[in-house]
């Protein structure tokens, strides 16, 4: 069972290439980032001509989550993370689907640093941390997959010192995202690559997709109960590089069923 997460910047703008990739690769279920649509635009009808149940979390112009599964509907469990009620964005989407508890995020970027963007990241962070801890205490198989916007290692950007100043590699930001996989919970590509140099995002800027100065920041966090299912787990790479593509690529993962 394929399971894909997909930053797609947009989603109207990138309809065309995001259903190539949904019918050229057929993920059990795939998971959308910055859908940028409130919840009424959302063009789920288009999704069930190739057969695919929705839900969604959408936002005016910006953020938005969504979850799609082939031949079935995802069972939403939660929308949005608790501790701050004058939180408005669509980052959280939470499912059952399939038999696995799965959770869709876009984490906030957090630039510029400092200030009360990369404060919002990190209160954000612990918040995420709070609700995987819950879903781990119910044992389940689980997955928190998306745009964490987070450079975990040196390892995994084109250039360390390029990036020193961004909110993605700040020392906060890695040290929180740490705690989660010191709760127990399993970066598959991180497993499957422990000398990194995978990228999951290119730039539109300075040619950045061409000279190939990418980093990860889209990652797939396993519970326990999940890890030891784990068979493969991939970086879709070459939707990059197709017309009016993302600035991200679909990372993804295989599981054995259980």
């Amino acid at each position: 069972m394929k399971i894909a997460s997909f930053n797609i910047n947009g989603i109207k703008a990138r309809m065309p290439r995001l259903l190539e990739w949904l019918e050229e690769t057929r993920p059990a279920v795939a998971c959308l980032q910055e859908i940028k649509t409130q919840d009424e635009g959302f063009p789920a009808d288009e999704f069930h001509k190739l057969g695919y149940h929705a839900i969604w979390h959408g936002q005016k112009g910006f953020n938005g989550v969504a979850i799609l599964a082939d031949g079935s509907t995802p069972v939403e469990i939660r929308r949005g993370l608790e501790g701050e009620p004058e939180d408005e964005h669509a980052r959280y989407l939470e499912a059952d689907i399939f038999g696995v508890r799965i959770a869709c995020i876009y984490l906030p970027n957090g630039n510029p640093v400092p200030g009360p963007k990369f404060d919002y990241k990190l209160r954000w962070m612990e918040r995420l941390r709070t609700r995987m801890r819950e879903i781990a205490a119910e044992e389940v198989p689980a997955l928190v997959i998306g745009d964490f916007n987070v450079i975990p290692f040196d390892h995994d950007v084109w250039s360390p010192a390029a990036m020193a100043d961004d909110a993605l590699m700040q020392p906060q930001s890695r040290d929180a995202y740490a705690r989660l996989l010191g709760d127990g919970w399993s970066d598959a590509l991180a497993l499957h690559n422990p000398n990194g140099g995978v990228w999951t995002f290119w730039d539109y800027q300075a040619g950045a997709w061409q000279r190939d100065h990418g980093f990860r920041i889209d990652h797939a966090l396993l519970s326990p109960e999940l890890a030891d299912r784990l068979v493969a787990c991939g970086v879709d790479k070459a939707y990059r590089g197709r017309e009016k593509a993302s600035d991200h690529a679909p990372v993804w993962v295989q599981l054995r069923r259980d």
